[in-house]
């Protein structure tokens, strides 16, 4: 299908951008990689009659670490994150993630604003940004905010980006060196939305788990981060019975949709074999 008729900006800062978003309100949508908005458009579910294209925004561009954070601006992309020696060394999980996300034309273009600030709760990054307790900065009108990841998705496409913000950069706490990580992703074919993913960030000592994060992709209409789960396995030697327990405490969570990736039953106990999948790689990566 075509979309409907818009009219489209390209406004050249964050300043000109916001301005435009509160001139137009609701009539209005930001477009940052545009493969999300664009195929929503193309089938009427999205309508905005006016489109702002960031792309030619230079400051939502980049990479950096100050202070024990890792920003990253909106409109980097998904390629630009699997180049980044940055993150190859600091945060190694972002680019495992990236990878597994659709193809590389996609991934040319798409970026992590785009991915994590629409609200899909198919999209990967929005459950890894929850497991790294990451924050988003939100620009509007009365300038900057800080969101946690944790606390920004509210429904499918719901989120607490009001309409005239713009997802500006994401912020993360760099992990401690020797970390370990897995982003583990069930799919029936390159491209598509995961069945059921999991992230893991852990930290261990002398062979006892010192601290852990997990979150789950794609098995409700939000991204889930498992507290509890995370939780039971703090202080402990990830043997098989504290495993299980978190295991069932990630599923227990869940509420995935029965569609043409399978029944609820089968995407929620895959969700559970992707955590599993993830903490063991996530153990042979952490320095003890």
């Amino acid at each position: 299908m075509i979309p409907g008729e818009f009219t489209y900006h390209r406004p050249s800062s964050v300043a000109e951008a916001v301005a435009i978003l509160v001139s137009h309100g609701d009539e209005a949508r930001p477009l940052s990689g545009g493969h999300s908005l664009i195929p929503m458009m193309k089938l009427r579910m999205a309508a905005p009659e006016h489109l702002v294209d960031l792309g030619g925004i230079a400051d939502l561009k980049g990479i950096s670490e100050d202070g024990g954070t890792i920003t990253i601006r909106a409109m980097t992309t998904q390629h630009e994150l699997i180049e980044s020696d940055l993150l190859s060394e600091k945060l190694p999980i972002v680019r495992e993630t990236s990878l597994l996300i659709a193809d590389p034309q996609i991934r040319y273009l798409g970026t992590l604003g785009g991915n994590v600030a629409n609200g899909d709760p198919g999209n990967d990054m929005p459950a890894l940004m929850q497991c790294l307790n990451a924050s988003y900065v939100l620009t509007g009108p009365d300038g900057n905010r800080e969101v946690a990841a944790r606390d920004f998705y509210e429904a499918a496409y719901f989120t607490a980006l009001a309409p005239e913000e713009i997802l500006t950069a994401v912020k993360i706490p760099t992990p401690p060196a020797g970390h370990g990580w897995a982003y583990e992703k069930l799919k029936r074919k390159v491209g598509d939305y995961a069945t059921a993913a999991a992230a893991v960030m852990l930290s261990m000592s002398g062979g006892t788990v010192t601290s852990c994060s997990v979150a789950l992709t794609n098995v409700a209409d939000t991204p889930l981060y498992a507290a509890d789960a995370g939780d039971i396995l703090n202080g402990s030697t990830l043997d098989e019975a504290t495993v299980a327990r978190a295991v069932a405490a990630a599923e227990a969570i869940t509420d995935p949709a029965s569609d043409g990736r399978g029944p609820a039953e089968y995407r929620t106990k895959m969700a559970g074999i992707m955590m599993q999948r993830a903490l063991a790689r996530a153990a042979e990566r952490a320095s003890a």
